[in-house]
């Protein structure tokens, strides 16, 4: 690939030519996949660092760097099962394993803990979601997906559902889709958990178009991507707060009636009530799809962080 990458700690980094290249290198390791793999980094070591819980971003990247013919150590619970539970601090684990490992893969509880890693890293870092703030690599997929799916990202109309405010996903895909031209965003969220007014000051300076919404039902029948997701139970101070989000908004049969044909559904996963089971039969929905996708789109990454 013509340039690398060295750390991914957040959305903003990335430009419209870098996307290009990133997505069609993706659309290559789908070819590499096919052929059973490949072995250019059998002698490199991924590190996945997990502080907070993960099921389809730890085991992607993990798959990617097999399919890459690299290897992979780590711990899944690293608030447990390291020695921060002894009162390490992040800076001296980080430190640690960059002499074990040429590339770090991080998930944390704190905002802003991937660039902290970074500052004392000796090898590249991805930030694999930090808290509530920003999960790049999830947007990138995402974007990857719609161009797949529809055929283009310019232009799109895409409707934002759920936990706006926690949603570290929708942050990050909102800030990557101020790269492309003619997007407009919808917002639709429960009244606590609106989108943040540092996202909004963003795309006002981009000139990126967006309505905040409380009708999903009117939003989503104009809507080229419907990207819903989960109200992030964990992240409420109180059940009090979380009861008053929870439930508003859900994806069923009715609301498939009123989705444009042409329309994509997708979700970052884990779900929790907010899509119905029936509508995984739908060919919109594309959610399945689009974890898939992570798979190439993480291993493509790891080359570009890797050469």
């Amino acid at each position: 690939m013509s340039h690398s990458l060295y750390h991914v700690l957040g959305a903003k980094q990335f430009d419209r030519p870098t996307l290009d290249e990133l997505f069609a290198a993706s659309g290559e390791m789908e070819r590499v996949v096919a052929e059973g793999g490949s072995n250019r980094f059998a002698n490199k070591i991924l590190t996945t660092l997990f502080f907070e819980a993960s099921t389809r971003t730890r085991l992607s990247f993990e798959a990617a760097m097999h399919r890459l013919g690299g290897r992979v150590i780590g711990t899944e619970n690293a608030a447990q099962f390291s020695s921060a539970i002894k009162g390490e601090t992040l800076e001296d684990t980080i430190r640690i394993v960059s002499g074990y490992s040429d590339l770090i893969v991080m998930r944390h509880t704190e905002i802003g803990a991937a660039r902290q890693a970074a500052s004392v890293a000796s090898v590249p870092v991805i930030n694999a979601g930090d808290g509530a703030g920003e999960h790049p690599t999830q947007a990138l997929l995402d974007l990857y997906s719609i161009r797949k799916e529809l055929g283009r990202i310019d232009g799109i109309r895409i409707a934002m559902i759920g936990d706006l405010a926690n949603g570290r996903t929708v942050h990050s895909l909102s800030y990557m889709l101020a790269n492309y031209k003619n997007v407009h965003i919808d917002f639709v969220a429960p009244d606590n958990v609106r989108i943040p007014i540092d996202v909004k000051r963003y795309l006002v300076e981009k000139g990126v178009s967006y309505e905040e919404s409380t009708d999903l039902t009117a939003v989503a029948a104009t809507a080229d991507v419907v990207y819903q997701t989960r109200i992030q139970k964990e992240r409420f101070l109180s059940l009090e707060e979380y009861e008053k989000a929870s439930g508003k908004y859900t994806i069923d049969e009715a609301l498939l009636d009123v989705l444009r044909p042409d329309s994509i559904i997708l979700h970052p996963l884990p779900r929790a009530g907010e899509i119905e089971p029936s509508v995984d039969r739908d060919p919109r929905a594309a959610y399945f799809r689009q974890a898939q996708n992570g798979l190439y789109l993480r291993m493509a990454l790891i080359e570009k962080c890797l050469l």
